[in-house]
């Protein structure tokens, strides 16, 4: 029988992804979770999974959403799923770019990567991480400018941080819930 996420993690140990949250907070997820409420939570307050699942559906969705609040913006030349990376390293998503000389000019090209796992869920968690990618078009660090971007972009943000790693808490420990 194959381990479950449960298994591989003692029961009160909490996960990494709400540390940066006080321990008053951590201690209630905690509870949430051993009395096993979390995903009747989010499933009430997120029922269904986006139907933005293949590569250019999550493209025009990024581009959309830059237009609308960053239309001066550097142009986004890729915004893709990503099978490699880890949530666990971090790493809801990714922004890169790449600098090239072209003649006398220097051109970047800014990609958006998106973990995989990321298909299956509600659209406003992976508005959520898009909002975040893309704030680092005009913000590199993650600072208190960065952050009122995010809010500029979608002023539930720091909720929707929130309910994501409650849901990253749940997916350890009981597995996906809208997959």
């Amino acid at each position: 029988m194959p381990k479950t996420p449960s298994a591989t993690r003692p029961k009160n140990q909490s996960s990494g992804y709400l540390r940066g949250y006080s321990e008053q907070i951590q201690r209630q997820v905690e509870a949430l979770l051993d009395a096993e409420k979390t995903g009747e939570l989010l499933l009430k307050k997120y029922p269904k999974a986006h139907e933005l699942s293949g590569t250019r559906p999550l493209y025009d969705y990024a581009i959309e959403l830059k237009n609308h609040y960053m239309r001066s913006s550097s142009p986004i030349s890729k915004v893709i799923y990503d099978d490699k990376i880890h949530v666990i390293n971090n790493a809801l998503g990714l922004h890169t770019y790449v600098s090239r000389m072209q003649g006398n000019k220097l051109k970047a090209k800014h990609e958006i990567r998106i973990a995989s796992l990321f298909r299956n869920t509600p659209e406003s968690l992976l508005k959520m991480i898009l909002v975040h990618e893309l704030a680092h078009l005009r913000e590199k660090e993650h600072n208190k400018a960065f952050y009122k971007l995010c809010c500029y972009m979608e002023p539930d943000y720091h909720q929707l941080e929130f309910d994501l790693r409650l849901y990253l808490s749940h997916r350890d420990r009981f597995g996906d819930l809208w997959g």
